[in-house]
């Protein structure tokens, strides 16, 4: 039988209240993305459909082209940028997202500062950490992340907390941990952490945020 948007949904939401069950957490406590990323607004439709209201793009420009005709019909939708910012999209992402989850650069806390200040909002931002120091991938070093935490206070950016994504083929659990310490080290209550093929490691670990693509939406084509 043929999955279904509801029936995808109801089996992460399970898989999201066993693993809360196991680390004495509440469901509630964890916010599902789903990540609509290369999807098109024919796959997002039924997941909105089927109750889904967080989601989460990687790109400005395909969220512009996706997202005001989605919302029109269904206004509660909250939108997340989960893919690396340009500087020079930092307007743009600040008046059509809810939350940044990849601020990782001082040229990016001024370019938010200046974007807020403009559009007239202000979006809470995530601090994606290169939590496993690999040269290809965006986010800040942790050894600059204690600076970076205070350029964006000094800024006024409004931060909701530090964002990963750890090795590919590697256990992740040790680098969720070490998300979880940074988190509380510099007093920030959510992580953004966790996958479609280790969100429940990273919820047992202290994961407020989750972002789920391929068990919600399927391999993109």
């Amino acid at each position: 039988m043929t999955e279904t948007a509801t029936s995808r949904l109801e089996t992460v939401n399970a898989e999201i209240a066993r693993a809360c069950q196991i680390s004495r957490r509440e469901p509630e406590d964890v916010t599902l993305i789903a990540v609509s990323k290369t999807h098109p607004t024919e796959k997002i439709a039924p997941v909105i459909a089927a109750g889904q209201r967080v989601f989460g793009e990687n790109r400005v420009q395909e969220a512009q082209d996706k997202w005001p005709a989605l919302r029109e019909e269904t206004p509660d939708i909250e939108l997340h940028l989960i893919g690396q910012l340009q500087s020079n999209k930092a307007e743009d992402a600040a008046a059509l997202f809810d939350c940044i989850h990849s601020l990782d650069r001082p040229s990016l806390v001024k370019a938010l500062a200046k974007a807020f200040d403009k559009v007239g909002r202000q979006v809470p931002c995530f601090v994606q950490v290169n939590i496993g120091d690999e040269d290809q991938k965006g986010g800040c070093a942790i050894k600059d992340l204690p600076s970076l935490l205070e350029k964006a206070r000094n800024a006024d950016i409004p931060l909701a907390g530090l964002m990963c994504v750890p090795p590919f083929g590697i256990e992740p659990a040790p680098y969720f941990a070490l998300m979880a310490k940074l988190a509380d080290d510099h007093g920030l209550d959510s992580r953004s952490m966790g996958m479609s093929g280790d969100f429940a490691t990273a919820i047992m670990l202290g994961a407020t945020h989750i972002r789920v693509g391929t068990a919600l939406f399927g391999e993109r084509g």
